[in-house]
């Protein structure tokens, strides 16, 4: 074993490990795996169109043809002649165009706000959520401010609407933040057929932000899936690689050389103020709470006050068919939710007008992600 006498670190730290069985399919899997997405009789007369289609996604998923488009970096990487995803190209320019807006001293207020449950009327189970109704009652407080813009994300539409997705992160971070980056480039990822990832559009969302709101109820202890891959993903979003060129796209050796040459850690999305509301039936309310804010505040984003954040049971131990009717009977509640949504433009206009102090924002941590 060897090691670096700069860093001080062996040279079998930049071996990436290996072991895990491949996932890699015959073309006689591929193809019925396929085939099974058009099981309408409606395409019963394509087969020979759907047979020729069927070759192709083959041919790319044999060849790994992951971005079929790219094109050279240009002057603002370090590696300008790197072939870079046009994909991801039209990602970071979204990122860079919403960061703008959130820097334009000129511009409005922009409060994000996220409905986190997966439930709606628009497919089973036929309802819509109590998380989207408190959201609406936070964004009716909220409109209430002039100089202030909404956004709303409603992430039950990844159970709802078609082509909706967010792919799980694949943990790039936990080899090396150099090969996290950001945005995420790990999707689109066309050979693997990994594609209409929500996640390009929801980083801006995030960046161009000066508040964000999270609304979300309790699925077993936990926050909801769909908050949960939202989450998993803005890894990249604390920590996470700007130029994907540094380390000529996903080659592990040359991102764990860059990060133990020592890592500057970004974090994109320091600074933005956050409110959470969370809202149980029996058990977890209190922890999921708990963990949206220590995660936030690990991103270096700031509570916006403590009426900010909320959680709260509604029908506690009550029967679920009654939980709207006890959503409407709970007056108090949606009060304390529109409180959550002042406070959280409060702090928020009142730090844009430089009158709210962020006590330790410039001192250096000694030890980072």
């Amino acid at each position: 074993m060897v090691r670096n006498a700069q860093t001080g670190f062996s040279s079998t730290a930049l071996k990436p490990r290996k072991g895990t069985p491949s996932p890699r399919l015959e073309e006689a899997e591929f193809r019925r795996r396929f085939y099974s997405r058009f099981q309408d009789p409606v395409f019963d007369s394509l087969r020979t169109e759907l047979d020729k289609v069927a070759s192709a996604a083959w041919d790319a998923y044999e060849h790994q043809r992951k971005s079929p488009h790219t094109r050279k970096a240009g002057p603002a990487f370090e590696d300008q002649d790197y072939e870079l995803s046009v994909d991801w190209l039209a990602a970071r320019d979204a990122v860079h165009a919403a960061q703008d807006r959130h820097l334009d001293s000129e511009g409005p207020a922009r409060i994000l706000l996220i409905s986190g449950s997966s439930r709606s009327e628009h497919t089973c189970p036929g309802e819509m959520s109590k998380s989207y109704r408190l959201m609406r009652i936070a964004q009716e407080a909220i409109d209430e401010n002039a100089g202030v813009k909404t956004t709303v994300l409603e992430l039950h539409r990844l159970a709802s609407e078609y082509g909706r997705m967010v792919h799980p992160c694949k943990a790039c971070f936990s080899t090396s933040p150099a090969l996290c980056h950001w945005p995420c480039s790990c999707y689109p990822n066309y050979s693997l057929g990994q594609v209409d990832d929500w996640m390009n559009e929801i980083y801006p969302m995030w960046v161009e932000a000066h508040g964000i709101m999270i609304v979300t109820p309790v699925n077993w202890y936990q926050v909801s899936s769909p908050v949960k891959l939202m989450m998993d993903r803005l890894v990249c979003a604390d920590g996470g690689n700007p130029d994907p060129t540094a380390t000529q796209g996903k080659d592990v050796k040359l991102a764990k050389a860059l990060e133990l040459e020592g890592w500057n850690y970004p974090r994109h999305l320091a600074g933005r103020l956050f409110s959470v509301i969370v809202h149980g039936d029996v058990e977890g309310a209190e922890n999921v709470r708990r963990s949206l804010s220590d995660w936030l505040c690990y991103m270096h984003l700031e509570p916006a006050g403590p009426l900010a954040e909320l959680d709260r049971y509604i029908g506690y131990w009550k029967p679920y068919a009654s939980s709207h009717d006890e959503l409407d009977a709970d007056e108090a509640v949606q009060e304390e939710v529109r409180n959550a949504a002042r406070t959280l433009v409060e702090a928020v206009t009142a730090k844009r007008a430089g009158k709210l102090a962020s006590p330790g924002k410039e001192l250096s941590a000694p030890r980072q992600k």
